[in-house]
């Protein structure tokens, strides 16, 4: 129980662990012979045990020790895979630094990261084109057979009572993980993390949501990404179940019904089009009143504890592979509509809050206890308040815990910025309610001020935005006129839809004025200050992080020449 009193329901119950190390040990133990990983080989998944898992990660880090990289920083390149979570679990579990790199990144700032962080080896995927000759470190081993050699050849040396890297001793307050920051504000910054700030979110995040055993996680966001590594894959292997890898975007329907996953992680976007598609299907056939009265007797039979979501539902459930429990999303807010929708057709929906420098959950919805339009209740063991609130409760989210990070790396001054008196500023703004529940409004940077003094937070106008079946993407910001700040928005619009209600050969005219009238129907939702006033349709995508966020710094100072102008 924290300060605000709020959990309704009792926690669930998680087991202590020491450090990284100990965690993979003590799972081995529960869930040895259990599958921990699925994998595609020759057109199907095929499993890996725990046991088999430890076994690599002890021959690795064995061979990693014996080349004299004890205390070295080592990156970890690739996509998701078996190979990414075998490295970087071998060099984190008593090697030296584990460095995750967005295998993403340009060549110019893939080697400026290499760089700073003093990399001595990259272990990588052949997929990633980047990792050529002028990547200069003492080492580069290849996913595949350069990696599989490397397991080998620990094996022998364990074999001949090399204990060098198994008895070695953990510093849990150590820097062992350096993650570099993909933010949507500027550059990118390195936050130092230990196996203390990364076990204390593992052992919180799952007395709040329960994760089982027998849950099967598809994995389809960049593993690299704090998010993705701590919730979809270092928790999953805590709570001892199976992480599948997703082939890509474009197969995560099929790859849920191959693998049978029961949950899966992702952010807004990809969550907010599933929605669409499955309304889109619905009106294809007619059947969206069908469909809304059928939600309305599930709804009433909940209520008296009956569940018929997967009878009235069936299709749904299906086309999503049949077994799926629960979406996870974070990152940013989901549209409230969505997370209800999916909830009422018998697939459960939370979200999160959490930041690189935080491990990095901070809240989190409750699977019995959650507020659709709230980031969720602070963790157990975390702290959260509002710095200088305004008129409306709204001001600075702080954090305080044992997952803060240690500081920005080799960055003393950033790190006092970030960092006062063990509260960690976020940058972020919101609200707690009565009930303890953390609301996000915007990003302190992003926030609109107008000339009377009015605040707009833009993700709140992009979010209605994104409701419009025309609209694909939006980014809203001020704009100097008359003497006044006037919000502005710079629109992608989603063509295909846009083809299907004017006909091919729309006009331009036709597109600003489809485009306007959807401006106007956001414009009636909210008070008048908040009106976007003038818009401009784009004629490529935004520039976005790995995860899905524009990077605002790159897109809103950029000129609007060459785009469609619409008042």
């Amino acid at each position: 129980m924290n300060e605000y009193g709020i959990y309704k329901y009792p926690l669930y119950e998680t087991r202590p662990i020491k450090d990284l190390r100990d965690m993979l040990r003590s799972s081995c133990k529960l869930y040895g012979d259990r599958t921990a990983f699925l994998e595609k080989k020759d057109g199907e998944y095929k499993p890996t045990t725990y046991n088999k898992y430890l076994e690599d990660v002890n021959a690795l880090g064995t061979k990693l020790t014996d080349m004299g990289l004890k205390g070295e920083r080592i990156a970890v390149i690739g996509e998701a895979s078996y190979s990414w979570a075998l490295s970087y679990m071998a060099v984190v579990c008593g090697v030296g630094v584990v460095v995750p790199l967005d295998k993403e990144l340009p060549k110019e700032e893939l080697l400026n990261l290499i760089n700073i962080a003093n990399v001595k080896m990259i272990i990588y995927s052949p997929k990633v084109k980047t990792i050529d000759d002028d990547v200069k470190v003492d080492y580069k081993i290849a996913f595949g057979e350069q990696l599989d050699e490397l397991v080998e050849e620990g094996r022998v040396l364990l074999s001949n009572g090399d204990r060098s890297y198994i008895d070695t001793e953990i510093d849990t307050e150590a820097m062992s993980i350096l993650l570099f920051t993909s933010g949507t504000t500027g550059m990118a910054k390195g936050v130092m993390h230990s196996h203390r700030t990364i076990c204390v979110n593992l052992k919180s995040m799952p007395t709040m949501f329960k994760v089982y055993p027998e849950d099967i996680f598809l994995s389809v966001l960049p593993i690299h990404h704090t998010y993705e590594c701590t919730c979809g894959f270092l928790c999953m292997i805590y709570s001892g179940s199976a992480i599948a890898y997703c082939e890509g975007l474009r197969h995560i329907v099929k790859n849920l019904k191959e693998s049978k996953a029961t949950v899966m992680l992702g952010v807004p976007l990809l969550f907010e089009n599933i929605y669409k598609n499955i309304y889109k299907n619905i009106d294809k056939q007619g059947k969206r009143k069908t469909v809304e009265k059928a939600i309305k007797i599930s709804n009433a039979a909940k209520k008296v504890g009956i569940d018929l979501t997967h009878i009235l539902f069936k299709d749904i459930h299906n086309a999503l592979g049949g077994h799926l429990r629960c979406f996870i999303s974070g990152a940013a807010a989901i549209d409230p509509v969505v997370a209800k929708g999916f909830r009422d057709f018998g697939i459960n929906f939370i979200q999160g809050y959490g930041l690189t420098e935080c491990a990095p959950i901070a809240a989190l919805n409750r699977d019995k206890n959650f507020k659709d339009d709230a980031a969720g209740l602070p963790l157990p063991g975390v702290e959260i308040i509002i710095e200088n609130a305004n008129s409306e409760g709204i001001g600075e989210i702080l954090i305080k815990g044992g997952n803060v990070m240690m500081g920005y790396y080799e960055n003393p001054e950033l790190t006092a910025q970030a960092i006062t008196d063990g509260w960690y500023h976020s940058g972020d703004l919101g609200f707690i309610d009565e009930d303890g529940f953390v609301h996000i409004t915007g990003r302190k940077k992003d926030v609109i001020v107008t000339k009377n003094g009015k605040n707009i937070f833009p993700e709140e106008l992009e979010a209605y935005l994104s409701r419009s079946e025309f609209i694909d993407d939006s980014l809203v910001s001020g704009k100097e006129r008359a003497g006044d700040t006037i919000i502005s928005a710079q629109i992608v619009p989603n063509y295909g839809e846009i083809e299907a209600k004017l006909g091919k050969d729309y006009t331009q005219e036709q597109l600003i004025e489809l485009i306007k009238d959807e401006i106007t129907k956001v414009n009636n939702m909210v008070q008048g200050y908040k009106h976007i006033l003038s818009f401009s349709i784009r004629l490529r995508p935004f520039t976005k992080t790995t995860t899905h966020k524009i990077q605002r710094f790159k897109e809103e100072n950029l000129s609007e020449e060459g785009n469609i102008q619409g008042k």
